[in-house]
């Protein structure tokens, strides 16, 4: 017998040791040669199965991104952070929240400024933050845009130091309620209100809410600022200078007002909505909603009970520290609404603060106009002074040019033939009409037509 070719396959019963070299053989790849054949799985005792033609698989292509995906960014309580790219029914998942709310964060509510209160989380719609709140974490839209990056750097920061003073705070309080609430026998006996001194920690929400609010009021007020800076020289020049270019300064510098004006307002309205309504500012509790249905899950359990006990006594003591950290109390009133008023009432102050500057330079706008006003109608009665003279003059220039044109009717008449008669005669006329000017010239500063 020839040499066997090593790459020829033949579909024989052979004994194992012959199947495995031949299994070896077919692994065997050489340039040039066609597609190898590997025999299938499935055939029993060790046999060759069918002969199925092995291919090399292109090299998978990247995913499309996926329809209605946008860019996220999301902060947990920590301050850390991570971005993604997600769906609008992911998010609704997510966060518990109705399919309009993403509607209210898209682009055609963009000029709209908005806090929603719902069952799980908060919608944050203000100028250009748009950001989804719960208890435990932040999803943030559009994170990379040049306007929200001083937002994240904020968030991240201010996040993290909290974060940080917060664990040093519980332990140092730990540690002084260990020492002071328990007595010799070991029992637990009632403090005194020795917290109440101590700051309230803010929940994890509203440190979001406030750091949104600070920024865009911030930014407002930079913008007013601004305004402020190109809007006197500019009304000054034209208080000078009436003309078209000034004009037309002033004009865009009322439509960039205008539209300031509007935004302020739109953030101050929705903060004065919420303070208006108690029950809106109760739903935006989401830590103290949070918390309650943990300590349901935790009594309906059974586990744990003398302890969430013990700790029920003690966070009484702490009612000032509202739903800010995970010691809050489950006695406290459900419509104690102190903390969040009292952030709202603070901005919403600063933010009526801003409005009263754009209020004053647009004053100043109004003041400058009517300014001008009078300016304009002074000069038209000027002009209109001065097309009475002429009108007067004409009128005595007519009277003379009526004479003139009497005598050139070429009517016979004696004058024609007395010597050096011209001369004399053109004069008489002549100071006729300058004193018919002037009496009818003195008519009208009688009547008071013209000014002294």
């Amino acid at each position: 017998m020839g040499k066997t070719n090593p790459f020829s396959f033949r579909r024989t019963n052979t004994t194992t040791a012959t199947t495995t070299r031949r299994r070896k053989t077919t692994s065997t790849n050489i340039p040039g040669e066609s597609p190898l054949l590997t025999p299938s799985p499935s055939s029993p005792n060790n046999e060759l199965g069918p002969v199925v033609p092995t291919t090399v698989k292109p090299a998978a292509k990247p995913k499309k991104k996926a329809a209605g995906a946008r860019l996220w960014m999301r902060f947990d309580r920590s301050g850390e952070s991570e971005v993604f790219e997600c769906d609008k029914n992911t998010i609704i998942k997510r966060a518990g929240i109705p399919a309009r709310d993403l509607r209210i964060l898209g682009p055609v509510f963009s000029n709209s400024s908005n806090i929603l209160a719902r069952e799980k989380a908060m919608v944050v719609n203000l100028e250009y933050i748009k950001a989804i709140v719960t208890a435990e974490e932040v999803l943030l839209l559009d994170p990379l845009r040049q306007e929200v990056l001083p937002f994240v750097d904020q968030l991240r920061h201010q996040l993290s130091h909290k974060n940080n003073s917060s664990i040093s705070g519980n332990r140092q309080l730990a540690l002084r309620d260990m020492e002071s609430n328990l007595s010799a026998s070991g029992r637990w006996i009632p403090a005194p209100e020795t917290s109440e001194g101590l700051q309230a920690e803010l929940p994890f929400e509203f440190q979001v809410l406030e750091i949104a609010l600070e920024v865009v009021c911030t930014y407002l007020d930079s913008s007013v600022a601004d305004l402020e800076r190109d809007a006197y020289p500019v009304l000054d020049e034209l208080a000078k200078n009436v003309s078209t270019k000034n004009l037309e300064r002033v004009r865009s510098l009322k439509s960039n007002l205008t539209r300031l004006l509007a935004r302020v307002q739109k953030v101050r309205d929705e903060l004065e909505h919420l303070l208006d309504d108690d029950e809106d500012m109760t739903q935006l509790y989401l830590t103290r909603k949070w918390l309650q249905n943990q300590q349901i899950e935790g009594l309906s359990g059974g586990v744990g009970s003398i302890s969430f006990t013990n700790g029920a006594q003690h966070l009484r003591r702490l009612s000032s520290v509202k739903s800010g950290s995970m010691m809050t109390s489950a006695n406290l009133n459900d419509d104690d609404v102190e903390d969040l008023e009292m952030l709202l009432e603070a901005y919403f102050m600063q933010l009526d603060g801003t409005r009263n500057k754009i209020l004053s330079v647009r004053e100043y706008i109004d003041d400058t106009e009517d300014y001008v006003n009078i300016q304009l109608d002074n000069q038209r009665n000027e002009l209109i002074q001065l097309q009475l003279i002429l009108t007067i003059a004409s009128f005595a220039v007519a009277f003379e040019t009526l004479v003139a044109g009497l005598f050139g009717m070429n009517i016979p008449c004696a004058l024609y033939y007395i010597e050096g008669i011209f001369e004399p005669f053109v004069a008489a006329i002549t100071f006729a009409s300058i004193m018919l000017f002037m009496i009818v010239l003195g008519y009208a500063r009688w009547k008071k037509l013209l000014g002294s």
